[in-house]
């Protein structure tokens, strides 16, 4: 069992997303947040899953340099995946407003690439979620953004917030991957990390 607890080791969430931060500690690991501020662009001709990972990978490599031995970095980066295209955060109303009404009544994937670093080491993964929206009125989806500002979140939206409750009518994977964090995973693939360093 992982508690965060141990000496020989230090976890770093380089995340500032307070959605991954709290799933993370509910996990009960232990762990110090440090932010960098980062670019992220992303080469032309990659799928929503290599994206995330691109992204989480080159999250990371802003650490590599200034960690010591016993630093363990995880970075996380979450995409919207939806009629092969991908959705980042809404750049202003217009662009959120598009988003909502691109997935509304429609399937999409929610894409999280993980990366978990030490000075010497890397593994990623990606946690793939599929995310079904029955059909949103014009009206439903101006309420949400102007309620809930979903400026901050890949798609526009926030699947535990109204429009989770009131849209969203399947869910097929990880639904804490849809908020951000494949905890389920990620606490599992840590595991195997550690031990595999000698560090658990």
């Amino acid at each position: 069992m992982l508690t965060g607890n141990h000496q020989n080791y230090r976890i770093i969430l380089a995340s500032g997303s307070p959605r991954r931060q709290q799933l993370l500690e509910e996990t009960g690991l232990r762990f110090d947040v440090v932010t960098k501020e980062f670019d992220e662009t992303f080469p032309g001709g990659l799928d929503g899953a290599e994206i995330a990972r691109h992204v989480a990978h080159e999250k990371a490599s802003c650490f590599r340099e200034e960690i010591s031995e016993s630093d363990v970095v995880i970075t996380a980066d979450t995409v919207v995946w939806c009629n092969g295209r991908i959705l980042g955060k809404p750049v202003d109303r217009d662009d959120a407003v598009s988003m909502l009404r691109e997935i509304s009544g429609n399937t999409h994937e929610v894409i999280t690439g993980v990366s978990i670093m030490t000075k010497s080491d890397e593994v990623m993964f990606s946690e793939t979620t599929m995310v079904t929206f029955e059909h949103m009125t014009e009206e439903e989806i101006s309420f949400y953004i102007n309620t809930y500002n979903p400026y901050d979140k890949a798609g526009a939206y926030g699947i535990q917030e109204w429009i989770g409750l009131t849209a969203c009518s399947r869910i097929e994977g990880s639904y804490f991957n849809v908020v951000g964090l494949p905890v389920h995973r990620l606490y599992r693939e840590l595991q195997t990390f550690l031990i595999k360093h000698g560090m658990e």
